[in-house]
C-alpha cells in the first residue's frame, strides 16, 4: 500500500479534515493488518505455487475490504468502486471485481482467525460476572426462496427465525457478550452454525468450557439438567420463567422476575440491531460459497472488534 495518495472529489477545509480522519482510520487498519499477518495469518493462506507473492498482497485486501465495510459499503462490488473512485493511488494494484471477490474468498480462513484476534482478551473464567447468550439469522435466502436455495449448502440450511417470523436459508451467528453497564455488551465468544440447529443445543457444545458466569438467556435455554451440569462448573442460566401445561397466567412473584430477566436480555437484542446497522450481516443474498459466507460474516466482526469493540 503506498501511503502518498491524494484526495479525490473533495473540496473545502471540512472535506479536507474529513479525508484526514478517514486516511488516518485507514493507516491505523492497515498497520495492524500487518502485524497480525506477519506473526499469524500467513500461516492460514500459505500458497504453494509461483504467484506467492501478490503485487496486490493479502494485507491490502483483507485492509480494503474491512475498510470498505466500515466506510459503509456492504457489497464487494460497491467495495471495489469505493476504493477505485477515492483511494486507488493508495492501492495501485488492485485487480478487478471479480478478481478482488475470488481473493476475498481465498481469504476466508484469516477473517476467521483476525476476528479472534480483535476480539477482547477472554478473561471471564477468572471472575464472576454477568453474560448474555442469544443468536441471530444470517439470511442468504428468505421467504418463498429459502426452500430452493442451495448456496453455501455445506453450511447453511432452512430455518425459522421467530423474531421475524419468516422461514430463511442460511446460518446462525451465536453470541456470548459480557454484561455492561448502560452500554451495549463485550463480545467474548461468538460461532455460526446451521440455521435449523436449535439454540440450546449448540450452547451446550459451545459453552462446555465456561466457568464462574451468570448467564442471562432466552425461555429456550432452559433445560433442567443442562442448569445441573452447568452448576459444576460455577455457571447459572437465568432465564424467564415458563408457564406449566394449562397455565394461561403466571404468578406474580414469577411473572416480575421474567420481567426483569427480560429487560437484561434487551442490551444484546439492541447489539443485533446494532451490528445488522453498521454491518448489514443479516443479509447475505449475494454469497455463493461456504469461503464467501465464512469472509462475509468474519470480516464483519474483526471490523467492528478494530473500530468499536
Amino acid at each position: 500500500m503506498r501511503m502518498t495518495g491524494r484526495k479525490r472529489g473533495t473540496n473545502g477545509a471540512d472535506s479536507g479534515r474529513i479525508w484526514n480522519v478517514k486516511a488516518h482510520k485507514l493507516i491505523q487498519l492497515y498497520c495492524a493488518v500487518c502485524q497480525h499477518y506477519s506473526t499469524t495469518l500467513a500461516g492460514e493462506v500459505q500458497r504453494l505455487s509461483n504467484n506467492f507473492r501478490p503485487k496486490f498482497t493479502d494485507e491490502e485486501c483483507i485492509t480494503v475490504y474491512l475498510f470498505g465495510i466500515a466506510e459503509g459499503k456492504f457489497e464487494v462490488k460497491a467495495i471495489h468502486q469505493f476504493i477505485k473512485d477515492y483511494w486507488h493511488d493508495w492501492f495501485p494494484e488492485m485487480p478487478s471485481y471479480e478478481k478482488l471477490n475470488k481473493r476475498i474468498n481465498y481469504l476466508a480462513r484469516a477473517f476467521v482467525t483476525l476476528a479472534g484476534l480483535l476480539l477482547p482478551p477472554n478473561t471471564v473464567e477468572e471472575n464472576h460476572l454477568d453474560h448474555l447468550i442469544d443468536s441471530m439469522p444470517i439470511m442468504v435466502a428468505n421467504g418463498q426462496r429459502s426452500g430452493s436455495a442451495r448456496a453455501a449448502n455445506d453450511l447453511c440450511d432452512k430455518g425459522y427465525c421467530s423474531s421475524k417470523k419468516t422461514y430463511y436459508y442460511g446460518v446462525k451467528l451465536h453470541v456470548l457478550g459480557q454484561k455492561q453497564y448502560k452500554t451495549l455488551p463485550l463480545v467474548r465468544k461468538v460461532c455460526v452454525e446451521r440455521a435449523s440447529d436449535n439454540d440450546i443445543t449448540v450452547a451446550k457444545s459451545w459453552l462446555r468450557p465456561v466457568r464462574n458466569m451468570n448467564i442471562y438467556a432466552d425461555k429456550i435455554y432452559a433445560d433442567m439438567a443442562w442448569s445441573e451440569e452447568l452448576a459444576a462448573q460455577n455457571v447459572r442460566v437465568i432465564t424467564p420463567v415458563k408457564k406449566r401445561k394449562g397455565q394461561e397466567f403466571l404468578e406474580a412473584a414469577d411473572a416480575m422476575f421474567s420481567s426483569a430477566v427480560s429487560r437484561t436480555r434487551q442490551a444484546i437484542e439492541s447489539f443485533f440491531n446494532w451490528v445488522q446497522e453498521k454491518t448489514r450481516i443479516q443479509s447475505a443474498s449475494k454469497v455463493r460459497s461456504v469461503n464467501g459466507l465464512i469472509a462475509f460474516i468474519f470480516a464483519r466482526i474483526a471490523m467492528l472488534a478494530f473500530f468499536y469493540w
